[in-house]
């Protein structure tokens, strides 16, 4: 169980880096001046799939932990 752990931690580590970045300039991520950041944008196509699988492997990241953690 703990090997199914790490290797959700990996793919997790992976998706997250290969997910977009919303903010358009290093400097705006530092001084908050990204104003597009918190618009409605719909994603499509690969941000889309990689969005979700964000999601489900997040969750399944913590119901494993959560059974580690009771057994």
């Amino acid at each position: 169980m703990e090997l199914f752990l790490l290797i959700i931690s990996i793919l997790i580590i992976v998706i997250v880096l290969l997910q977009s970045n919303k903010a358009s300039d290093s400097s705006q991520i530092i001084s908050g001046g990204n104003e597009n950041l918190f618009q409605n944008r719909k994603e499509r196509g690969s941000e889309l799939l990689i969005t979700r699988i964000t999601a489900i492997l997040g969750i399944t990241f913590i119901i494993v932990s959560f059974i580690l953690y009771v057994k």
